[in-house]
């Protein structure tokens, strides 16, 4: 087999994602977790034709049955083995955490033919995780990460739209069946993604900066500033600044508890590059070092104008604005 994944290596170990072939029409939809995430594929789903009927199982009852009553999903299920009885195509939308004990559950129900796919946000350990689960039914499942979401949570929340015109990462391995991998594929560009492939480490390694991070660094600052003195003075002034830049701290707790634990070693990571630039940033205040706190300011600036018009996607023009500090 061909192999656009492994782009450090000469010898190929997965599959190789194509053009968008003609999209299957699944007869059963199998939907794990129908919250946020799950409910608006769901949603997009239905609305591009993809799917004749879906079934869903979330842990809550309520949760599965608001999401009967909004037209997420056809029928309610009390179980995930219920849920997946009979589905050609199963789609995870839990807690990462959750992945290996929910694939081993559902193992005997899972077929050649079908197609299991998530949307965790972190891949390695989804990956080996749905590996030890599934074993000879490992080939059937497309590990997947669509990257968007909103800082809100919950099947209300659930948007037909969400999904357009996001990046989807496939994360195959040398055992991804090529079938499943193409109607993976299909499906995501279907519903009005843009798709990608790369290894479940790269993936890590850059969702660990682009997003997980962020969203760290950002919940770390609310509790910075709520263990302050004078805090509620301090919020009733907070503006616009301070919306956009905590907007992501209102992200559900246990979802992203999950997600830093399974990535901790590339946050890890981040978190040392930042303090480093924060110590740039200490040093020239504390000195009163105009030049060079003006010019961290100014890369800062240029390279997020610069990343904002898509022109920050290469290593020879990132390479003009990192900083020597």
């Amino acid at each position: 087999m061909s192999c656009a994944r492994c782009v450090r290596s000469t010898r190929c170990s997965a599959p190789t994602l194509s053009g968008v072939e003609s999209v299957k029409k699944f007869e059963h939809m199998a939907l794990i977790g129908c919250g946020l995430m799950g409910g608006s594929f769901a949603l997009a789903a239905k609305r591009a034709g993809l799917v004749k009927r879906i079934v869903g199982y979330s842990k809550s009852p309520s949760t599965t049955s608001r999401a009967r009553q909004m037209g997420v999903i056809d029928e309610e299920a009390s179980s995930a083995l219920q849920a997946v009885s009979g589905a050609d195509l199963v789609l995870l939308a839990i807690p990462v955490a959750s992945t290996e004990s929910t694939l081993a559950n559902i193992k005997h129900l899972i077929n050649p033919d079908t197609l299991v796919m998530d949307v965790g946000s972190t891949k390695m350990d989804v990956v080996a995780a749905a590996r030890r689960a599934l074993r000879d039914r490992f080939g059937c499942f497309v590990p997947a990460h669509p990257i968007t979401g909103k800082e809100v949570f919950g099947v209300d929340h659930a948007d037909v739209n969400l999904y357009r015109d996001a990046q989807v990462v496939l994360t195959p391995t040398e055992l991804t069946k090529v079938a499943q991998l193409r109607q993976a594929e299909a499906i995501w560009k279907a519903i009005g993604t843009h798709v990608t492939s790369m290894a479940p480490e790269q993936h890590d390694a850059a969702l660990a900066a682009s997003s997980h991070a962020p969203h760290l660094v950002a919940m770390a600052y609310m509790n910075s500033l709520l263990s302050q003195d004078g805090a509620h003075r301090m919020l009733s002034l907070a503006g616009p600044g301070f919306r956009d830049f905590t907007r992501i701290a209102a992200a559900e707790p246990q979802m992203w508890r999950d997600i830093f634990l399974a990535n901790r070693s590339e946050i890890l990571k981040q978190i040392q590059s930042l303090q480093h630039i924060l110590g740039s940033y200490e040093a020239a205040l504390l000195s009163d070092d105009q030049p060079a706190l003006e010019h961290l300011l100014r890369e800062a600036s240029s390279t997020r104008a610069q990343w904002k018009q898509g022109k920050l996607y290469t290593p020879e023009s990132l390479s003009k604005h990192k900083t020597t500090a």
